[in-house]
C-alpha cells in the first residue's frame, strides 16, 4: 500500500526516532483485581474530594448600585461560607452583616435552625435607607438589625450587575430580522410582491414598481433603507435550501417503531443562496446594480452608512474558501464600489475571529488581522483607506473587551507578550489607537480572568496556573495598580487527601525551535519504581487551543490517571493562539493533527519521567478529537497502540460546511478523500473503540457508521458502542466507563471489574 504523507508548513522534516533510555527499564505497573477495584473507587471519589479540599477559590463580585462597594461569598472548609463587603475606593473589607445575628433571625423566620457558618445567601440588596434585604432558599427577606428579626417580603425590580463579557469576536453580522418596510423619513413603504420591489406612499395613494425581473423562484428581498430614506438597497436572490441529514431514534417510548428524524445541514461543497446587490433611488425612481461580485457565502450583510452622508455605505465580504476578506464601500448614486480593506492569504483567514468595530463619528474602522504573522489590531480611515497598526509584536491579541471612542483606546486580552511565561496565559491590556501607552492591567504570572465594576473604575482579577491555586485581587483600571488582595485560595488540604496536581511540560516541535506546551497527570499513588502506560487526551481542532491553563485540581484526565496511567494533553502545531505559521500547519492538512509534535513531546517527557512507558500509548478524543484519535492508529501505529474515538468527524466531506471549509478549503480537492478516516480505515493497527450517539445533530452519525462499514469490509477487529438517543457526546457516563475499561484491558493488560456479577 502506498504510504500516505501529509505536508508540513515547516522546511525541516520530522524523523521519528525512538530513543532508548540509558536508564534500566522499570517493571510495568500491573495491579491485581483488589488493587484495581480500589483505584476505580478512588477515581470515582476524586471530584467530591476536591470540593472539600479547595477553599476561597471563587470570588464573584456583586456590585451595589450607586456605590463603589461590592459583596462576595467565601466558601470555606466543611461546606461553610462567609460573606464580605468591600469598599473599592478605600480597599477596606468587612463582614457584609453580622452572621450570628442573621442566622438567629432567619432561623426564626424559617422556623428551623440555621448555623451562622452555613448561611446560603443568593442575593443581597443594600438599600439606600440602610435596610438589608437578602434572598435565601428562593425567597426574599428583610433584616431588621434593630430588633434582630427577619420577615419575608416581595423585592420587585432588584437587578444585579452582570459580569461583563468581551465584545463579540465575529463582528460582521448577517440579516435575520424582517427588513424595515417604512422609510426613515416616513414617506414610503417598501414591500415585495411576486418577487419584485414595490413602493407605496405612506398616504396610501401612489404605488411605484422598482424592479421587474424578480420572480417567485428568484425574488428580490432583504431590503435596507438609507438613513435619509432616499435609497433602498435590495438583493436579487437565487435561494438555495440546505439539504437534510437523517438519523434514527431506535428506542422511542410509546411506539414499537424507530423514529426517523432529519434537519437541514450544509456540508462542504453544498450551494448557498446567491445575493446580487442593487440600489434603488426613490427620488429618481431608478435602479443600479452594484459593481461587486454576487454574495454566495452566508447571506445579506449588515450595512454601515457613512455618518452625515447617506450616499455611501460599507459592508463586509468574506469570500468562500476563507482566503479573502474585504470591507467594501458602495456609492449609491452610481453603484460604484471600492475596497476599503482588502486582505488576502495563500492559506486561510480565520473568519470567526475577524473583529471589526465601526467609529462613524471619525469614519474609522478598528479591525483584526494576522497579516504580519500574529493576530493584531489595525485602524483604517474608511474614506481614504489609510491604515495604521495599533498592536505589534510576536504575541497574540485574543479578545477585545471594549473600544473607548472618546479616549481612543482599545481594551483587549492577549497572550505571549511575556516571554518568560506560558505563551497561552491571558493578560488584560489597554492601548491607545496610535499604538502608544500600552498598559498591562494584571501582570501577575498565570492565566487571568477579569470582571469590571459597572463604571469600569475597578476590576476583580483572578489568576492561577494548573498547579497553582487562584489569587483574587481588586485593581484600578486607571493604572492597573492593586487596591487589595481579596483572597488567596487555600488548596493545602489536597496533598493530605492524596490528590496530585498536574505538571506542565514543554518540549520542542518538529522544527526544533518552537515550544510545544502540555500538561501531565500522574496517578496520585504512583510508584516511582514502576512504569505506567501513557494516554493522550487529544483535540487538535484548529479553532482554538485546548490544554488547560487555569487551576485544575480535578479533571477526567486525573480520574483516568488514578487507574494506573500517565495522562497528557498537548497543543501541537495546527492549533490556534500562537503565530500564523504555527496555525497554518492545519491548512488542507487536518490529518496532520500535530502528531509529529505530540510524539516528540511524549518522547521528551519520557526522558524526564522514566515512569512513562511510551511503548504503551493510548489516545482518546471526542468530535474533532474523535477524528484525531482514530487518525493516530491509522497514520502513526508505530507509536499509538489503542484509541477510543467518540462521535468523530471522520470524513471532512460528511461534516458541517462552515467548520471544514474553513480549514480544508473550497472547492474540495483530493486531500479531502486522502485524509479521510473512512478512506484509510483498512490501515488500522492497534486496538480501537468507536463510540457514537445515534441522535448526534452536530456531526452526522453516519460519519462513524461509514468507518464501521469500511473496517468490516477490511476484516478489521474493533469495538463499537452506539448509545440510543444520545447526541454529540463522548458516550455519556456509560461511554466514559467503557473508555476506562478499554484502556485498562488493552494497556494495563488486565480485566476491568465485571459489573454483571
Amino acid at each position: 500500500m502506498k504510504t500516505l504523507t501529509f505536508k508540513s508548513a515547516f522546511i525541516i522534516p520530522l524523523v521519528l526516532v525512538f530513543t532508548v533510555s540509558l536508564r534500566a527499564q522499570l517493571p510495568a505497573y500491573k495491579p491485581d483485581a483488589a488493587e484495581l477495584l480500589v483505584s476505580y473507587k478512588r477515581a470515582a471519589r476524586l471530584d467530591s474530594m476536591v470540593k472539600i479540599g479547595v477553599f476561597k477559590a471563587d470570588v464573584k463580585p456583586h456590585w451595589i448600585s450607586g456605590t463603589q462597594q461590592f459583596w462576595y461569598r467565601n466558601n470555606l472548609k466543611g461546606g461553610t461560607a462567609q460573606y464580605w463587603l468591600v469598599n473599592a475606593s478605600t480597599g477596606s473589607r468587612k463582614e457584609a452583616f453580622d452572621h450570628d445575628a442573621m442566622a438567629r433571625a432567619l432561623s426564626g423566620a424559617l422556623r428551623r435552625s440555621i448555623a451562622a457558618e452555613q448561611l446560603d445567601i443568593e442575593a443581597i440588596d443594600f438599600s439606600a435607607s440602610g435596610d438589608l434585604r437578602l434572598k435565601t432558599y428562593g425567597k426574599w427577606y428583610e433584616f431588621d438589625a434593630g430588633n434582630g428579626s427577619c420577615k419575608q417580603i416581595v423585592n420587585e425590580g432588584f437587578q444585579e450587575y452582570d459580569i461583563n463579557k468581551p465584545l463579540q469576536q465575529r463582528k460582521y453580522r448577517w440579516m435575520h430580522a424582517t427588513p424595515r418596510s417604512l422609510s426613515p423619513d416616513g414617506k414610503w413603504k417598501a414591500f415585495i410582491q411576486e418577487g419584485n420591489v414595490f413602493l407605496k406612499s405612506a398616504a396610501g395613494k401612489d404605488t411605484v414598481v422598482l424592479s421587474q425581473d424578480g420572480t417567485v423562484a428568484k425574488p428580490y428581498g432583504d431590503f435596507v433603507w438609507s438613513p435619509d430614506g432616499r435609497y433602498l438597497v435590495a438583493y436579487h436572490i437565487n435561494p438555495k435550501k440546505d439539504k437534510s441529514v437523517y438519523y434514527l431514534l431506535s428506542s422511542v417510548s410509546g411506539t414499537t417503531r424507530a423514529q426517523l428524524e432529519s434537519h437541514p445541514y450544509a456540508q462542504p461543497g453544498d450551494e448557498f443562496s446567491v445575493y446580487e446587490m442593487f440600489v434603488f433611488d426613490v427620488v429618481l425612481k431608478s435602479c443600479v446594480k452594484v459593481n461587486v461580485e454576487a454574495i454566495d457565502f452566508f447571506g445579506a450583510p449588515e450595512l454601515h452608512w457613512r455618518r452625515g452622508q447617506s450616499r455611501y455605505f460599507t459592508f463586509e465580504k468574506p469570500d468562500r474558501g476563507h482566503q479573502r476578506f474585504r470591507v467594501i464601500e458602495v456609492d449609491c448614486a452610481n453603484g460604484a464600489s471600492r475596497n476599503v480593506i482588502d486582505e488576502r492569504t495563500n492559506t486561510f483567514i480565520y473568519e470567526q475571529r475577524i473583529f471589526t468595530h465601526y467609529l462613524p463619528e471619525t469614519h474609522e474602522i478598528v479591525w483584526s488581522s494576522e497579516k504580519d504573522g500574529w493576530r493584531h489590531l489595525y485602524i483604517t480611515d474608511e474614506r481614504t483607506g489609510k491604515e495604521r497598526q495599533i498592536t505589534k509584536g510576536n504575541w497574540v491579541v485574543r479578545e477585545i473587551d471594549s473600544i473607548d471612542k472618546v479616549k481612543r483606546q482599545v481594551w483587549f486580552r492577549a497572550s505571549g507578550m511575556n516571554t518568560a511565561e506560558d505563551p497561552y496565559f491571558i493578560h488584560h491590556y489597554r492601548i491607545d489607537f496610535d499604538g502608544k501607552r500600552l498598559l498591562c492591567l494584571n501582570p501577575g504570572i498565570g492565566n487571568h480572568q477579569v470582571s469590571f465594576s459597572p463604571d469600569r473604575r475597578f476590576f476583580i482579577d483572578t489568576y492561577s496556573q494548573v498547579n497553582v491555586a487562584p489569587v483574587s485581587e481588586l485593581r484600578r483600571t486607571a493604572d492597573g495598580s492593586r487596591v487589595v488582595t481579596l483572597e488567596r485560595a487555600d488548596a493545602s488540604s489536597l496533598r493530605s487527601l492524596g490528590i496530585r496536581l498536574p505538571e506542565v511540560f514543554v518540549a520542542k516541535a518538529r522544527d526544533g525551535r518552537t515550544d510545544i506546551w502540555g500538561v501531565v497527570c500522574f496517578p496520585s499513588t504512583m510508584d516511582a519504581r514502576k512504569s505506567y502506560p501513557v494516554i493522550e487526551n487529544i483535540y487538535a481542532g484548529p479553532q482554538d487551543s485546548f490544554v488547560p491553563k487555569s487551576f485544575l485540581p480535578t479533571s477526567e484526565m486525573q480520574n483516568l490517571a488514578e487507574l494506573g496511567f500517565i495522562v497528557v494533553q498537548i497543543d501541537g502545531m495546527g492549533t490556534a493562539n500562537r503565530s500564523k505559521a504555527f496555525h497554518d500547519v492545519c491548512w488542507k492538512n487536518l490529518a496532520d493533527a500535530g502528531f509529529s509534535d505530540r510524539i516528540l513531546w511524549m518522547q521528551a517527557m519520557a526522558r524526564k519521567y522514566p515512569q512513562a512507558d511510551i511503548t504503551r500509548v493510548g489516545v482518546y478524543g471526542t468530535s474533532a478529537g474523535g477524528q484525531n484519535a482514530l487518525g493516530a492508529l491509522l497514520f502513526h501505529p508505530e507509536f499509538y497502540k489503542a484509541a477510543v474515538s467518540a462521535c468523530g468527524c471522520h470524513d471532512n466531506r460528511v461534516d458541517k460546511q462552515w467548520w471544514n471549509e474553513q480549514w480544508m478549503g473550497f472547492p474540495q480537492g483530493k486531500h479531502y478523500e486522502e485524509q479521510s478516516n473512512v478512506t484509510n480505515a483498512a490501515r488500522l493497527k492497534g486496538d480501537l473503540l468507536l463510540i457514537v450517539g445515534e441522535a448526534d445533530t452536530n456531526v452526522p452519525p453516519e460519519s462513524t457508521y461509514r468507518v464501521v462499514d469500511a473496517l468490516i469490509k477490511a476484516n478489521k477487529d474493533f469495538d463499537f458502542l452506539c448509545v440510543p438517543g444520545l447526541g454529540h457526546s463522548d458516550g455519556g457516563p456509560y461511554g466514559r466507563r467503557k473508555k476506562r475499561d478499554f484502556f485498562v484491558r488493552h494497556l494495563l493488560n488486565i480485566e476491568p471489574p465485571t459489573r454483571n456479577r
